[in-house]
């Protein structure tokens, strides 16, 4: 049964195994202070354009996200994001496990607008209230869609106006950028946040998101809180080596096009067929609305999750390509897909 279920069914792209055997027997520092963690933040740095950012390497995006947004709040602070982002549904309760409320704001395509932050900011009055300091957005979001620099500007300029911190959550922010019609760019997002992450794991790494920090005022102390939280890895060089791979020229853009070009070619077929899709996703994440009885014989041969149900007699699938996914399973779930389909759909 092939799996579209998510982009980290694979183990690593064979450049980064490659790299990791060419220096197993080399002894490095420990803690993220050897020579490739060094390097791969170089790298970073370069490739975001900013030459003061502060680069940490960390094991995965909930522990991320769990850093991130911990050591920028102040006990009575919290963050602000659209119900579907994953600090709001997908991480066990673990931003409200650090003593921070998530204040989550309905949205229809997954992303936030100046207008809803607004909204939420102003209903916090006063001292009795959590105080919103810090945004949390992703790109790509949750159900596939992505931020256009004026989106991302017109929030960035909202949170400058309000005190607020802008975090982007970029475990798929490859899939952004190499996504059909975006016009953001690693040195714009760099330009338009106070920190956000690079995500490897769902983009060819073993493991590892590369977290940037670009306001001063978040710098300080971060390894202490990284430290404190059970995130400093010993063998901090594995995230490093991975890294410094993925930004040694563009193998961190061509894994994710790839992704997205999979991904297209299914959302094509889906669409030839005449089924609609829950959102219009230009990336590697596609949400098409079935029939239940056609889910369940897809189910027989196939894994993917479902992602809900618009009404009785429907269900809305999630199919995931990543760096990996052959065009061979693509085509084959399509003509599956299309000889379960009523002929009378056609």
């Amino acid at each position: 049964m092939y799996s579209f279920k998510n982009d980290y069914s694979e183990g690593a792209h064979p450049r980064i195994l490659e790299a990791l055997i060419n220096a197993n027997l080399t002894q490095n520092d420990g803690y993220g202070l050897d020579g490739h963690s060094e390097n791969a933040r170089e790298l970073i740095r370069k490739a975001v354009g900013q030459a003061d950012a502060d680069v940490h390497f960390i094991s995965g995006g909930t522990q991320t996200n769990l850093l991130a947004i911990a050591s920028a709040l102040r006990p009575y602070q919290a963050a602000v994001c659209a119900h579907t982002g994953h600090i709001n549904v997908h991480e066990t309760g673990a931003i409200e496990g650090t003593g921070h409320k998530v204040l989550a704001i309905r949205s229809a395509d997954g992303k936030l607008t100046p207008a809803m932050v607004d909204g939420c900011v102003r209903e916090h009055t006063d001292e009795h209230m959590v105080q919103p300091k810090l945004v949390y957005i992703s790109d790509s979001t949750e159900v596939g869609t992505v931020y256009t620099k004026e989106e991302l500007a017109a929030l960035y300029h909202y949170c400058r106006q309000h005190d607020l911190f802008l975090f982007l959550d970029g475990a798929r922010l490859g899939a952004a950028l190499t996504a059909k019609g975006n016009d953001l760019t690693l040195p714009d997002i760099a330009a338009l946040t106070d920190m956000f992450y690079i995500g490897g794991t769902k983009n060819g790494a073993l493991f590892g998101e590369a977290l940037v920090i670009l306001n001063p005022e978040l710098k300080k102390d971060f390894r202490y809180m990284t430290k404190n939280r059970g995130a400093m890895l010993a063998k901090g060089f594995v995230a490093g080596i991975q890294f410094e791979e993925l930004f040694s020229d563009d193998l961190y853009f061509e894994l994710a096009t790839h992704a997205n070009e999979m991904a297209g070619i299914l959302k094509e077929g889906i669409r030839a067929l005449g089924y609609p899709f829950h959102s219009d996703s230009p990336t590697n994440q596609q949400f098409v609305i079935l029939p239940d009885d056609l889910v369940a014989k897809l189910e027989e041969q196939y894994r993917f999750e479902t992602s809900g149900k618009p009404d009785g007699s429907h269900t809305v699938i999630r199919l995931v390509t990543s760096w990996a996914t052959p065009e061979k399973a693509v085509r084959e779930f399509l003509d599956t897909l299309k000889k379960l389909t009523d002929p009378a759909r056609m």
